[in-house]
């Protein structure tokens, strides 16, 4: 078996962690040295396909059996570490969420502290509109998705005719001439649409309920009770009504006056299901995540 694994990542991150200052793949480096591998770093740019050996990537597709992807968990300190790059494939999007087995009181209080942290100006309301937050790619339908982006706006202003709607541009996306022209026309036909260029901390909290594919936005509305309808697929769908299972127009009707268990449910996705980077047992969860990748 081959005891030597090589973690490629982009520069400023390869610099951070061989320099032992990044909490986290510090952490993995030492539960991999523990286990009897020898470990060193590459830049994400030089590796060459196909790999063979063990490897560690940062968010980009394993190149053999025996890569493993590391990714952020949409916020610090937490991560995940699996076998494939696609976030619905993650082992977490085929758990299945019982929030019966999460103390309230718990959630609740580590809930209010995240958000406080990271949102500490908002202030949640319901002020009448739908944020749709979106990504890259505007008008073409990937594998993952039930629709392109484009068309999930035309499927909300068809089947929520009252609401106003919010279209975010995510400002470290390039958007093409031909996308921007796009949105600026159905702005330009429909009084009740603004395109907004970012501003999340903004909307996210106001709005009545979020659309999107799959972007992080949602799994922030979360925090304010903020029900998501999600046209593509992802790992914190549990909650959400899913397009790919309900179809367009009755996820669009549910949403509004969906009320799931939104702490419980961060709480449990964060708390159980990733690697806690800051806590002291997070070690034993990395090794815990190598183990079932048969590498320990």
């Amino acid at each position: 078996m081959d005891k030597h694994v090589t973690i490629f990542l982009e520069p400023e991150m390869k610099t951070s962690a061989a320099a032992g200052e990044h909490n986290f793949v510090g952490k993995v480096e030492a539960v991999l040295r523990g286990g009897g591998y020898a470990v060193s770093y590459a830049d994400e740019a030089t590796r060459d396909e196909p790999f063979e050996g063990h490897a560690l990537v940062h968010m980009k597709a394993p190149m053999n059996a025996h890569t493993l992807v590391m990714r952020r968990a949409y916020a610090y300190p937490f991560w995940a570490i699996e076998a494939s790059d696609k976030r619905w494939e993650f082992d977490v999007a085929k758990t299945r969420f019982n929030p019966e087995i999460v103390k309230i009181t718990k959630a609740q209080r580590f809930v209010r502290n995240k958000r406080n942290k990271m949102f500490p100006d908002a202030v949640t309301s319901r002020e009448g509109f739908v944020y749709i937050p979106l990504q890259g790619h505007i008008s073409e339908q990937r594998s993952f998705q039930a629709a392109s982006p484009l068309a999930m706006i035309e499927a909300v202003l068809k089947h929520d005719s009252e609401r106003k709607i919010v279209i975010g541009l995510h400002p470290k996306e390039s958007y093409s001439n031909s996308d921007l022209a796009a949105l600026e026309a159905i702005e330009k036909a429909h009084e009740r649409v603004q395109i907004a260029m970012g501003e999340m901390e903004t909307y996210l909290p106001k709005c009545d309920y979020v659309v999107t594919q799959n972007s992080s936005a949602a799994f922030f509305g979360y925090f304010f009770h903020k029900p998501a309808v999600l046209f593509g697929k992802i790992d914190f769908h549990h909650i959400a009504a899913n397009v790919h299972e309900l179809g367009a127009e009755e996820a669009l009707r549910q949403a509004p006056d969906m009320t799931p268990e939104f702490e419980r449910y961060i709480w449990w996705f964060w708390q159980e299901q990733m690697i806690n980077a800051g806590r002291p047992e997070a070690e034993a969860q990395i090794a815990d995540r190598f183990r079932k990748q048969g590498w320990f």
